[in-house]
């Protein structure tokens, strides 16, 4: 199985083995960010610094000002973590050495475009507003997402790209200083918590038929019980549908649904314009419709007919969840990657990597994909590599 890891251009720059490190991990491509959110990233063997902090939401490239010049949301370059062309640098690197440079550019998910323009977030139905969450059925957001894809994918020398949170993304994200779990959250009552009520969304509700102040109600009176109780573990759609009301919830994700499948057309379609003709088109995704978040729900159906294949969160058993919808719509051409923590600290397993790819395999994964390899520490790469050697062999 073809195999990735994902990284950062920081990981690269400054450290002269960073990319036979790679190599030797036993990959054939590398996922390079060129546009990522504000993060803090551990670098535990870079000769120059051991912490990074990526203070804002930042393309990793000095962007185009004749192309943004007529959108009021644009870009930010990136500060002194990544200056200049910072993806440039270390594509340019990891090519030297004879990997394959794909893009990864994350898209929905923002908090220096809701700080600076807090009309473009998702508003939940008590009013609170996420700044990190743009909302995509607003016209000036999925320019400016469209526009970004384009840009951020197509970089010199990048032979395909991974768009991350292409869709919805809701309350379900890791902020500063987060203190949100005193109530525990489950799927259904995070898709409620995850619903948007600003003025794009009360219009397209009401195309669905309600009365977008009337459904806003419902939604907190749905929730009410679960702040009383201390929380709901419920799952799935069905879920949901007690929840809210089976009318209710179709509604709302009918209008969800084409609000995210239409951003999904127009940002693969813009990517496809720029790039040449073998350039690859995967989008990060859950094959749940209504999940938010950076692999977004999408229907495997449709976007398989949209993209050349999806990139699927499959750590901790998820593979039995995710692959299936997937694999029943696979052409001999899809790429369904299998995407694996292999950071023992953030959940992943290494030592079983081998095993967890073989069953992915069986399920129809065509592709692996390793999170993270700047992140993870010398024994889980050593894992890791030894992992690959034995799928190889």
């Amino acid at each position: 199985m073809r195999a990735s890891a994902f990284v950062y251009p920081w990981d690269v720059i400054g450290d002269p083995d960073a990319a036979a490190r790679l190599v030797d991990l036993g990959v054939q491509q590398v996922t390079l960010a060129s546009a990522y959110h504000s993060t803090r990233a551990l670098t535990p063997r870079h000769p120059a610094h051991r912490l990074v902090t990526a203070e804002y939401a930042a393309v990793l490239y000095p962007p185009d000002r004749s192309r943004w010049a007529r959108h009021r949301l644009r870009p930010h370059p990136a500060g002194d973590w990544a200056p200049g062309d910072a993806y440039g640098e270390a594509a340019g690197a990891l090519e030297a050495a004879g990997l394959d440079v794909h893009s990864w550019v994350v898209l929905a998910h923002n908090s220096r475009l809701g700080a600076e323009h807090p009309e473009t977030s998702v508003v939940n139905a008590y009013g609170d507003r996420y700044p990190w969450a743009p909302c995509v059925a607003r016209p000036a957001v999925r320019d400016h997402l469209v526009e970004l894809a384009a840009e951020a994918a197509v970089r010199p020398g990048a032979r395909g790209t991974e768009l991350e949170s292409c869709g919805w993304y809701g309350m379900a994200h890791l902020h500063a200083h987060d203190k949100i779990a005193g109530v525990a959250l489950g799927d259904a009552a995070q898709y409620l918590m995850s619903l948007c009520f600003c003025a794009a969304c009360h219009a397209g509700y009401e195309e669905q038929g309600l009365d977008s102040d009337q459904l806003a109600a419902a939604v907190r009176r749905a929730l009410d019980p679960v702040w009383a109780s201390g929380g709901s573990p419920d799952a799935g759609w069905p879920a949901v549908e007690r929840l809210l009301g089976a009318g209710l919830a179709s509604a709302t994700l009918a209008w969800r649904t084409q609000a995210a499948r239409t951003l999904q057309e127009a940002a693969v379609a813009a990517v496809r314009a720029a790039a040449h003709p073998a350039f690859q088109v995967l989008l990060h995704a859950d094959p749940a419709p209504y999940r938010t978040g950076a692999n977004a729900g999408v229907d495997p159906a449709h976007i398989l007919t949209v993209a050349d294949g999806v990139v699927l969160p499959c750590t901790g058993g998820g593979a039995e969840t995710v692959l299936p919808p997937f694999a029943a719509h696979a052409r001999v051409d899809t790429v369904l990657a299998a995407n694996f923590t292999v950071v023992t600290g953030m959940g992943g397993s290494p030592s079983t990597l081998a095993a967890d790819a073989a069953h992915a395999r069986k399920l129809g994964a065509t592709e692996l994909r390793l999170y993270h390899a700047g992140l993870a520490s010398d024994p889980d790469l050593a894992a890791a590599r030894a992992a690959l050697a034995r799928l190889a062999a």
